[in-house]
């Protein structure tokens, strides 16, 4: 097939190019970091002219994955926020349409105001952040809709570093870190996520999937199981809460996914967080 992936430096588009291009056309959209795999396309979700570059590669399949995705940084410029995650979707996802695209959307765990956790698919959404409400918009115009919850991979992504890679860095560098005890999510590998969402898309499989890891866990327990995967020094972890972070947009306390139906729908299935460890270390080691 012939694959645009928007975010193709990202930490997920990255990824799914990776796997792609060893048996799809991949086209990687990109806005300031020139991507590793497929060919590069520039694409600023804020400029509308830009779309005509994916209208004359006439994909099969688009997979959208970018997006301003600071949660602090969507709530203090809410107008960049609402372009880029709402209404940059929507045209995308217009073009799509004209063009007989199947799109793929990848939204976010942060659509729920995290009051129960292990939310499913049916559950309504109700975010307490602009961030997850400009996502929240973004899900309606797509074929289908792909929520993880607190991507990690291996390696650094449009020049930045997710959260399994930061704590790995502080903790080797002898540095005390804060982790909340009470958030609570299921942390998704992009590996994992990518290998999901490429089966999707090549299934062209519509509706909402919950497409994160399968086992709900606090931040704090999931940064102590990366410590010990890592042989790290877990009494540098430092205990805290969410109150005392000082963020400046609000936080769901449990916005855990559920994902069975996912389980049962795909063939790449959920990992659990073990093997989703397991797997990045062995990444890891490879870079």
């Amino acid at each position: 097939m012939r694959i645009f992936i928007t975010g193709g430096s990202g930490l997920v588009g990255s990824k799914i190019a990776e796997i792609a291009i060893e048996k799809h056309e991949i086209y990687a959209g990109y806005c300031h970091n020139k991507p590793e795999f497929g060919v590069p396309v520039m694409l600023d979700l804020a400029k509308d002219t830009d779309l005509d570059r994916i209208a004359r590669i006439k994909p099969e399949v688009i997979i959208h994955t970018a997006a301003l995705t600071n949660v602090d940084d969507c709530e203090a410029n809410k107008e960049l926020a609402y372009k880029i995650n709402a209404e940059g979707t929507r045209r995308i996802a217009e073009l799509a349409a004209e063009l007989g695209a199947f799109i793929v959307y990848v939204s976010t765990d942060y659509v729920f105001s995290g009051d129960k956790g292990l939310y499913k698919e049916a559950d309504e959404p109700n975010p307490i952040d602009y961030y997850g409400y400009t996502k929240l918009v973004g899900e309606q115009y797509c074929d289908c809709v792909a929520r993880p919850c607190v991507i990690y991979g291996a390696k650094p992504a449009s020049g930045k570093v997710n959260f399994a890679l930061w704590q790995i860095k502080e903790l080797k560098n002898k540095e005390k870190i804060k982790i909340v005890t009470d958030q609570y999510v299921t942390p998704t590998l992009n590996t994992n996520l990518a290998k999901m969402l490429l089966e999707i898309a090549e299934r062209r499989l519509k509706g909402i999937y919950h497409l994160a890891g399968k086992e709900r866990i606090s931040r704090y327990e999931f940064a102590l199981r990366i410590a010990t995967k890592f042989g790290l020094d877990e009494d540098l972890i430092l205990p805290s809460k969410m109150a005392d972070m000082g963020w400046l947009a609000a936080r769901p306390k449990d916005s855990s996914l559920d994902t069975a139906k996912a389980s049962i729908c795909l063939t790449a299935k959920p990992y659990d967080l073990d093997t989703a460890l397991t797997f990045l270390k062995e990444e890891r080691e490879k870079c």
